[in-house]
């Protein structure tokens, strides 16, 4: 059984499964839309209904006849996968899948893109056997439609083999709406696990990360689902059943790390793997557990999970020094400092603008918490057991989206506005873009416009922790020093990773050579009168590498071909549909491999 976020008190489960031929309209049966899954190996769909059953979960835990209601859905389900793979089964569903509801299975599978959560009562119930992989995938789905992601969630997700056409010598113009802070709100929706009510989130991107972390909080008993508002998430953690996040959740997302804070302050103990996430270097969680420790908390490392564990008498308030400041040990150690009792002072922390934001969430539900935004931090603990005031909330608006479009303006020689913004948050960026020669007006107090400049000029970049210059804009504005007259030195010293655009810059035409693994040396300018950069087929290696390729498309000759879309998936929230409205001509071809 799985149970519903919505409405109160009751859940659905799989009671029936039925292969049907695709509908000339999608399936829809009270509360959620059908499901539609694809086999790995087949061409065939199955259409599952879900049908009401007596109160299969209440408030979180499973009825005495949940067991055997998920037994038999197993059993449901193994028969029809059977079904679906006999080859008359194959032959009927394909006659049935004709053009004219092409567009009808498309918007089940827009809906109904798999999420990483699996069913946690499954694998601790002893009379209940293994599921495979087949059949945790189509559960998978359930769950996704059964407790909800933000509608702005819901657009397709990109498979490995998705790739992004890029026109080039693009002239862009209008205004590009930014949205939520993805840091922030990922941080935020880890901070919600301590408030013992429900929550509600304001600005909340449509992700694929933001799905990623709603599994993870699910796996713990969180009841995760869209507000009546667009762009807003529900956080229920009211009733938590575990301490121990899905382990392949938590794989596909680092942030989902910061569950360990946040669960040691609320149960007294969490258990969490190891993240995953972009491969731009090291992210050792050793500042985490020092300061976990610090706390009193026990804390070991075992196959790849880190179990954290409060002493018998709760966490006590102490002083943590930073030998970094890092944004992810400042924010696991804050959330676990809040359940701890007395006074914890964290020096050195990290003062970026999602440090401050789930500081002030957290202040929202009753916490303690003075200096967010400086380099020391002051938490009166409230003690174990979480925080009692539900809260609304609204996240900042991303100043690593505001920054790419600024990059964008600047790249194609165009004017955009955006807003909202923060200015303030986008300090170093606008600083480096006038330094080039680009204009940055405030036009007021969450708008900003960039007039850009014939010759850009070339700058040195440094990355830093805030306020410095921000690590994750440095590959756009490498794309965009390929375009200044004369040299530029870009130094990474956040990430040793971070150089995988300037390989790719190279393919396009662009003259950057690379010392070590952390400097690049930028040789700008035009030759012979032709743009630098000419299109080419270009794989994104992360999150912020495939910005700056779409970016350097749009300035290039020709068309260029970004690879690795779910890479940009998991940080920009319709980024192709945005650029469409300012002028850019852009589409997206998914090649297909047998997944949503």
């Amino acid at each position: 059984c799985t149970r519903a976020a919505a409405p109160r008190g009751g859940g659905w489960c799989w009671c029936s499964a039925s292969v049907l031929s695709p509908p000339a309209a999608p399936i829809r049966l009270s509360p959620r839309p059908g499901v539609c899954w694809r086999p790995r190996g087949g061409a065939s769909k199955v259409w599952f209904a879900l049908s009401n059953c007596a109160d299969p979960y209440s408030d979180g835990v499973p009825s005495a006849g949940g067991g055997g209601a998920r037994r038999a859905a197993r059993r449901t389900i193994a028969a029809t996968m059977a079904t679906v793979t006999s080859a008359g089964a194959a032959r009927g569903l394909a006659a049935a899948g004709a053009a004219a509801s092409a567009r009808a299975r498309r918007a089940p599978q827009q809906q109904a893109r798999r999420l990483s959560s699996r069913v946690c009562s499954s694998r601790r119930d002893s009379n209940v056997d293994a599921l495979s992989a087949e059949e945790e995938e189509v559960l998978d789905d359930v769950l996704a439609l059964e407790n909800g992601v933000p509608a702005a969630a819901q657009q397709p997700r990109a498979a490995e083999a998705d790739s992004l056409e890029v026109a080039g010598l693009a002239s862009l113009e209008g205004h590009v709406p930014i949205s939520g802070a993805k840091n922030s709100a990922l941080a935020v929706m880890a901070g919600a696990v301590l408030c013992d009510g429900e929550v509600l989130l304001r600005r909340i991107p449509g992700l694929t990360d933001i799905e990623s972390m709603s599994a993870v909080m699910r796996s713990v008993g969180c009841r995760v689902g869209p507000g009546s508002d667009a762009n807003t998430l529900v956080v229920d953690a009211r009733v938590l059943t575990s301490c121990e996040p899905s382990e392949q959740s938590v794989k596909r997302l680092r942030a989902s790390f910061f569950m360990v804070g946040s669960l040691l302050a609320r149960m007294g103990e969490a258990r969490v793997p190891l993240p995953g996430g972009c491969n731009i270097g090291l992210r050792p969680v050793d500042l985490h557990i020092r300061g976990m420790e610090a706390l009193g908390a026990k804390v070991s490392i075992e196959h790849g999970r880190v179990n954290a564990v409060a002493p018998a008498g709760g966490l006590r308030g102490a002083k943590i020094y930073l030998d970094y400041p890092s944004v992810g040990a400042t924010e696991t150690i804050l959330m676990a400092a809040v359940g701890a009792t007395g006074e914890t002072v964290i020096a050195n922390v990290a003062q970026e603008p999602e440090v401050v934001d789930l500081a002030n969430f957290l202040n929202a539900m009753g916490a303690r918490i003075e200096g967010a935004g400086t380099n020391s931090i002051h938490v009166t603990g409230t003690g174990l057991g979480g925080l009692r005031n539900p809260a609304e909330f609204s996240i900042i608006p991303d100043r690593i989206e505001a920054g790419t479009f600024l990059v964008a303006g600047a790249i194609t020689g165009s004017s955009l506005s955006l807003a909202p913004v923060v200015p303030a948050h986008l300090t170093a960026a606008i600083a480096k873009l006038q330094e080039m020669g680009c204009q940055v007006i405030i036009e007021g107090p969450e708008r900003v416009r960039i007039v850009p400049t014939a010759a850009l000029k070339p700058a040195d970049i440094t990355t830093l922790p805030y306020p410095g210059f921000p690590t994750d804009l440095q590959s756009q504005f490498t794309s965009l020093l390929a375009h200044a007259h004369g040299t530029s030195v870009v130094r990474e010293t956040v990430f040793e990773k971070r150089m995988g655009t300037v390989g790719e810059l190279q393919r396009m035409g662009a003259n950057i050579k690379l010392i070590g693994c952390d400097t690049a040396v930028v040789e700008g300018g035009w030759v012979s009168g032709t743009p630098l950069l000419q299109g080419t087929h270009v794989s994104a290696s992360d999150l912020r590498s495939g910005a700056a390729l779409v970016l350097a498309g749009l300035a290039a000759e020709g068309v260029t071909t970004v690879h690795g879309l779910k890479h940009m998936d998991r940080g920009y929230c319709d980024f192709e549909a945005k650029l469409s409205a300012i002028g850019a001509d852009v589409r997206r071809i998914s090649t297909g491999d047998g997944q949503w």
